[in-house]
């Protein structure tokens, strides 16, 4: 029992090594789009069995990043059929660096989402939500101008938002703002080494949702996301 067991852990760790490989290959380009992959000298490459490179290809080819046909077997497919709203994909390209149009193109997803969100959540917060709010202004306040907390509370707040909302795709969408969010932080504090603190205009939304002023807290929200885009181009 425990030798099966055993060989099921390694069989997963070779599994998810093998992804992990062949994604960063593809972000990094090492794989070009439209690429067909030879699959004997990946396997060689990565040192697995066939059924571990097929079963590989088959989570890539769901997420977008991999295609197969008669003429050309497994290729790259093109960047624009990378699914980005897939946490992993999302992550991969992250990983792999990405550019100020990038950031540009989730702040333009940010500007339709968000304020709608915020509005929402004014119309249907609940005491808990409120509370995960308030929670996340906390942190923020207690951060002391260290850049981390704040990236860590900032995090935490739109999370928080976007679930407060009470609307399930909306809910969803901190997966995908959330991480792009961190990574934006991040370079900010890479490039600066310094925020300015964004507690007051928080905590703006945060009253609003609060006080039930539909209109307000998609107004503030709105607002946060414009200073957002100043101060952090």
């Amino acid at each position: 029992m425990s030798r099966s067991g055993h060989a099921d852990s390694s069989g997963h760790s070779a599994h998810h090594g093998a992804v992990e490989t062949l994604a960063k290959r593809i972000f990094k380009g090492t794989y070009g789009e439209g690429e067909s992959l030879v699959l004997p000298e990946v396997m060689a490459e990565l040192d697995v069995s066939q059924t571990v490179l097929r079963e590989a290809i088959k989570v890539l080819t769901t997420k977008g990043l991999l295609g197969a046909d008669k003429k050309r077997g497994t290729f790259v497919r093109p960047r624009e059929d990378w699914n980005l709203l897939d946490t992993d994909v999302l992550r991969w390209k992250l990983a792999a660096g990405v550019s100020s149009d990038f950031f540009a193109d989730v702040l333009e997803l940010r500007r339709s989402i968000e304020p709608a969100a915020a509005a929402l959540a004014a119309e249907r917060r609940t005491d808990e939500d409120l509370a995960a709010l308030d929670a996340a202004l906390s942190e923020m306040a207690a951060s002391d101008n260290d850049p981390v907390l704040l990236v860590r509370a900032d995090a935490s707040f739109h999370t928080a938002l976007l679930i407060a909302s009470n609307n399930r795709f909306y809910a969803q969408m901190h997966r995908v703002i959330v991480p792009v969010l961190v990574q934006r932080d991040r370079a900010v504090l890479d490039e600066r080494g310094a925020f300015d603190h964004p507690h007051a205009i928080h905590a703006a939304v945060v009253e609003a949702v609060r006080n039930r002023d539909v209109d307000g807290a998609y107004m503030a929200m709105l607002e946060l996301l414009d200073v957002s885009a100043r101060e952090h181009p």
